[in-house]
Formats: C-alpha cells, sequence, structure tokens
C-alpha cells in the first residue's frame, strides 16, 4: 500500500455523467464531465497539486477514471461505501447530495490514510470483470428456473416450454464461454495459475471460490489470518460495553468474496476432512448451522491466506 504523504487529498463522488469533486485542505469545489475530457482536467489537477485520489467503489462508473488516473501515475484509492457511511455517522451527517458525499469521502481519507485499494493489474481488472459476469448470469438463470417451477405449479399448459428451454440453453451458453474465458485468463499467467492451484487444492475451494478469492483479494498470502478473516467480513465484531457482553456479528468485508466462502464452507464442512471435524464440534456443542458455516468460512480462508504465504498446496497434515 502507497504510504507517502500527498499534499492534497481528492474525493470524487462518481456518477454515470459527473465527477463531483471536492479537494482538500483548501476546500475547493467543482464539477467535471464523467468523460475523457473531464478525466484529463482531472489528472493535470491532481499532478499539479501532488495529490491522493479517492472515490467511492460504484460498480464500475470509476474504473475508466482510475484507469486513466493510473496510467498517468497518479496515487488513487477505491473505498469500500460502507465505510464511508459509517464515517458520515459519526459526523452525524445525514443529508445526502454528490457535493457531501464528495467532501466526506475526502475526510474520510484524510482520517484514514492507509485505507482503500489500490488499482488492480490488468489481467485481475479483467478476471474480476468475467467474474462480475458469470455471477450475473448464474443469478438471472436461478431466477428462470423459478418461474418454470412457477409456471408447472400453475399449469400453463407448456405455453413458455419452448421459450424458457431457448433462455436456459443461452444462458448455459454464455456460462460456460465465461467459465472458459475465465480459465483461459489464470492459465495464461504462470503467478495467477500457481495461485488457483494452491486454492483449489484445498477441499472445498473449487473454480468458483479460487476466482473470486485472486480477482478480489489480491493482497491474500501477504496478510496476518486476523486481517484476511477481516478484509472477507467474516471476522466476529465484539458489541462489550462494561460488564455487558454483547452478541458478536460479523460485517463489512468485500460481500462478494464472503458471499462465495459460505458457500464453499457449505462443502468443506461435509468434505474438508479437517474442517469436517471442526465443524462436527461445533455441532455437537450446540452452535446453530450459521455459526457453524460462518466459522468454517473464516477458517477456509485464514488457510488460503498461509497457503499462498508459504506457496503450498494444501494437505490434512498441514492443515
Amino acid at each position: 500500500m502507497n504510504k507517502v504523504s500527498h499534499e492534497q487529498i481528492i474525493g470524487i463522488d462518481v456518477s454515470r455523467d459527473w465527477l463531483d469533486v471536492h479537494c482538500l485542505p483548501e476546500t475547493r469545489r467543482l464539477r467535471l464531465p464523467n468523460s475523457d475530457e473531464g478525466h484529463a482536467q482531472l489528472v493535470c489537477l491532481a499532478q499539479s497539486t501532488h495529490a491522493l485520489v479517492c472515490f467511492e467503489a460504484t460498480g464500475g462508473q470509476e474504473w475508466r477514471l482510475w484507469t486513466a488516473l493510473d496510467a498517468a501515475g497518479i496515487a488513487t484509492r477505491q473505498l469500500p461505501p460502507a465505510q464511508i457511511k459509517a464515517f458520515a455517522a459519526s459526523r452525524g451527517t445525514r443529508a445526502k447530495t454528490d457535493r457531501i458525499d464528495a467532501e466526506l469521502i475526502a475526510r474520510f481519507m484524510a482520517f484514514r490514510p492507509d485505507a482503500g485499494r489500490e488499482l488492480p493489474h490488468g489481467k485481475l481488472r479483467l478476471l474480476r470483470a468475467l467474474a462480475s459476469k458469470r455471477a450475473q448470469l448464474v443469478e438471472t438463470r436461478k431466477r428462470l428456473l423459478a418461474q418454470i417451477r412457477a409456471h408447472e405449479k400453475l399449469g400453463t399448459d407448456g405455453i413458455f416450454t419452448e421459450v424458457d428451454a431457448e433462455l436456459r440453453e443461452l444462458l448455459d451458453r454464455q456460462i460456460g464461454t465465461l467459465e472458459d474465458q475465465i480459465a483461459q485468463t489464470i492459465a495464461a499467467d504462470q503467478g495467477l495459475a500457481k495461485t488457483a492451484d494452491i486454492l483449489r487444492s484445498v477441499p472445498g475451494i473449487g473454480p468458483v471460490a479460487s476466482t473470486i478469492l485472486i480477482a478480489e483479494m489480491p493482497e491474500l498470502g501477504q496478510l496476518s489470518g486476523e486481517q484476511a478473516a477481516a478484509l472477507t467480513g467474516l471476522a466476529p465484531i465484539a458489541h462489550d460495553s462494561d460488564a455487558m457482553r454483547g452478541k458478536r456479528a460479523i460485517g463489512g468485508g468485500r460481500r462478494q468474496v464472503r458471499h462465495v466462502m459460505f458457500q464453499a464452507a457449505l462443502v468443506a464442512s461435509h468434505h474438508n476432512p479437517h474442517l469436517k471435524i471442526f465443524a462436527d464440534r461445533l455441532r455437537d456443542a450446540g452452535k446453530p448451522h450459521k455459526v457453524i458455516i460462518t466459522a468454517v468460512a473464516r477458517k477456509l480462508v485464514t488457510i488460503a491466506n498461509a497457503l499462498l504465504k508459504s506457496r503450498q498446496n494444501w494437505s490434512a497434515q498441514t492443515a
């Protein structure tokens, strides 16, 4: 993580058409178009003041800007929206406009200069885009299958059978194509291929989970076990005060990674010899199913982190 001090922090609220900009420490505000012209103006502004530029993850609206800034050698950070929201609540800020959001982003960065993610390299960006599109199509297929079951229960005399079959075939084909592209992208890079091989050696972590871990957690293998669990949002958060002991809960972190690790944990709790013993012990102790799966998912992440740190494949003896 780049820890060089910067003369200026530029917070940006990114929307489809506009970039609302807030500059610290002089509290300068401006609005630029979210276009090549606006990106060029922002590059000039950031270069003239040795600025650190930061913005929220917006689901893709920020990627073109991020790439332009990175190509110009400007330090950039992508910040989790949940952290900005919590920071706003801590300041008592309830109003919400693009200008206010830009200021909050800048002030959060000043408060937490180590926060956020730097731009991943090109192959990771491609892998992230492919994995995201695959997940979108899988969710669409899931909804289609639910509709097919509903049609069967309603007894619609098969009037949608042909349409549903064509849609399902199309989705299956597109998902298969994306999975081939993901496999080819990983195989074409020796480092990514080795990382994928290590991750998939762990019973429970399959192609989908390993791809998401590679694309969404490139820091894995460079963290402590506690940091890896926290980054995934699987670390228990205490809610204690004085003599009161509140219920622990998980939260924050990278939602897509957490979701896929829950799926991996379901498999690992039955088929990973090390984690099956762990899960059975929790079941025997009367722990709820969700608690067990969360604990197994946390173990999986810490195991994956340790294996990537040592660059060794999993074995039951070293787990």
